[in-house]
């Protein structure tokens, strides 16, 4: 089985082509599972996710996609929602969808992998920066509210490492995602930005494997040839530590399916 669960459409502002061209475009990869996963509305960077006013809409389309490719392909509802206490609405958390991915892609108001504060990587300790980062991951990871964890490792997507080992760093993290049950994505978006590397890192994903932590499949497409990006290099960076199964959501619940 091939399954793709992170993608966006044109309502996040930030990515193009319609989503009847991503599901032609997964149809044509011989893609078994994809879902869409749109940047969950919030009353914060609202320029950079969808509305509010929008959801309706989004889901009805998905399912119309549902039942014009039934039978070809399996189309999943999602949404991507960025971790920010006091931000996150129950309109979002409490959606009908099968899967909500949980992301951290801000600290403190920085947004960590938007180009436009790069700088924020000189102006702070970087072991303290990836300290921070993986606290925010496990409290994501704490609260119960998300199914899977949007690429894992996200901090280092414009080359910045620590000094000290990443797997010191983000074990307590990885921990609480072990004990809460959620899915870590393979994430072959990272091959598209400056740190050129699939998230998570080889050494976290062995680190995962050795917790028992399921994986899922994604490629992050913001574009219709975004699509399946690097799916057979996410597939052997997975087989490489021993992974041989991984899983999607219907209505929440976990389905497990070889790769």
């Amino acid at each position: 089985m091939r399954v793709d669960l992170h993608n966006h459409t044109a309502r996040c502002n930030h990515a193009t082509g319609s989503m009847r061209e991503y599901i032609l475009r997964a149809i044509e990869l011989q893609i078994d599972i994809y879902g869409f996963s749109e940047h969950a509305p919030m009353e914060y960077d609202k320029e950079y996710r969808m509305g509010f006013d929008e959801m309706d809409g989004y889901f009805q389309e998905i399912e119309n996609l549902q039942n014009e490719f039934s039978g070809k392909i399996e189309i999943l509802k999602a949404l991507e929602v960025d971790f920010l206490p006091g931000f996150m609405d129950k309109r979002v958390l409490d959606a009908k969808v099968d899967y909500l991915i949980g992301s951290v892609h801000f600290l403190n108001g920085w947004g960590l992998d938007n180009p436009q504060f790069i700088g924020g990587y000189k102006e702070r300790d970087i072991d303290e920066i990836y300290r921070e980062y993986f606290k925010a991951i496990e409290s994501m990871a704490q609260s119960g509210l998300f199914d899977v964890v949007g690429h894992l490792d996200l901090i280092k997507v414009f080359g910045y490492k620590p000094t000290v080992d990443i797997k010191s760093v983000a074990i307590d993290a990885l921990q609480a995602i072990s004990k809460s049950g959620m899915t870590i994505e393979i994430n072959s978006a990272g091959l598209r930005k400056p740190i050129k590397e699939i998230y998570p890192s080889l050494e976290l994903l062995q680190l995962a494997y050795e917790m028992n932590i399921d994986i899922t499949f994604s490629s992050d497409a913001h574009s219709i040839d975004q699509v399946g990006f690097a799916y057979d290099e996410a597939v052997a960076l997975a087989r490489s530590v021993g992974y041989k199964k991984c899983v999607y959501y219907k209505e929440k619940k976990k389905e497990v399916v070889s790769f």
